[in-house]
């Protein structure tokens, strides 16, 4: 009945042309969002030591923590990079598993490169074995440096989960 009511208000008003304001007084649909922190194994130092969150999860919406793709001693060049790209995204997508997501759920991607030009072909081909149609709206900076001092990517990552999941 209140949806009809609403309805012929709406009807009537647009007829006339003029505005209205609708108030619903329906109880809420649930409590505000709450914010809860993704720690998965392995995570726990950085939590304790730092008071860094790898993930927060927020109502639908995770963002992630930047995570960087550090060279490894001896990696040099396209394939030691290939590696630490190799790397880093597996470590977003534990992350990613932690809070209930998975990579069709990522949304935006910022990543900050030590040298842009050099790396991002290497990059681009390897978050392609990730992320895939539609891809997410992603934002690539090259900046001077990162921590820690063997880094040469980080990737952060915001994700946004069906709220039927």
């Amino acid at each position: 009945m209140k949806t009809m009511q609403a309805v012929t208000a709406l009807a009537l008003l647009a007829a006339s042309g003029g505005c209205v304001s609708i108030e619903d007084n329906s109880p809420a649909q649930g409590p505000a969002p709450v914010r809860e922190a993704i720690v998965p194994p392995g995570w726990e130092e950085a939590r304790d030591v730092l008071h860094y969150s790898p993930a927060l999860r927020s109502g639908d919406f995770v963002f992630l923590s930047g995570v960087v793709a550090g060279l490894r001693e001896g990696e040099e060049g396209e394939a030691g990079m290939t590696a630490a790209f190799d790397r880093a995204f597996r470590a977003l997508g534990g992350v990613l598993a932690a809070a209930g997501a998975d990579w069709d759920d990522v949304v935006e991607m910022t990543t900050y490169h030590t040298d842009l030009p050099a790396q991002i072909a290497a990059f681009a081909a390897v978050k392609d074995r990730y992320i895939r149609e539609p891809y997410p709206a992603w934002t690539a900076i090259d900046i001077d440096r990162l921590y820690p001092d063997n880094g040469v990517v980080e990737i952060k990552l915001t994700a946004r989960i069906a709220p039927d999941r």
